[in-house]
């Protein structure tokens, strides 16, 4: 059983990198199952975001490779900064400050083991039944 490493991305996630760090931090190194349960009940507007991302990850990995999904680890989760928005506040005098609303991406890469292939029977493969046969209606010295 070979384990191998399924990695899922939310790009433009409108959070400041540092709020979203503080929450995938609890989740780290927990399996799967672990980590969503802790998500749901943290009170992070940026639980919801990264919880989303961890169940893609291991979506992926249940899905298009084939892992167990009682196996799945987080393995790691890798809290990037996005673009920033820029925009103006009015001040003063007339003047317009500027700040930026900042945005984030989430890198989640997630681990386990591959799914134990049951192996067929013979009895199995004995009991198909070919039903693709052709019944014609018509008499045997009237086809065109």
């Amino acid at each position: 059983m070979a384990s191998s490493n399924v990695k899922a991305v939310a790009k433009q996630v409108r959070m400041s990198p540092r709020k979203v760090t503080e929450v995938a931090s609890l989740v780290q190194g927990r399996k799967v199952e672990d980590a969503l349960a802790i998500l749901e009940h943290t009170p992070r507007r940026a639980a919801q975001p990264v919880a989303k991302t961890i169940a893609s990850a291991a979506a992926n990995a249940e899905n298009n490779h084939k892992l167990d999904p009682k196996t799945l680890v987080v393995t790691a989760v890798e809290v990037g900064q996005g673009f920033a928005l820029k925009r103006f506040r009015p001040a003063a005098h007339g003047r317009a400050l500027p700040y930026k609303k900042m945005t984030s991406n989430i890198s989640v890469t997630v681990s386990g083991s591959e799914k134990v292939k049951k192996p067929k029977k013979a009895s199995d493969s004995a009991k198909t039944v070919n039903t693709d046969k052709k019944s014609s209606t018509k008499p045997e010295g009237e086809e065109k």
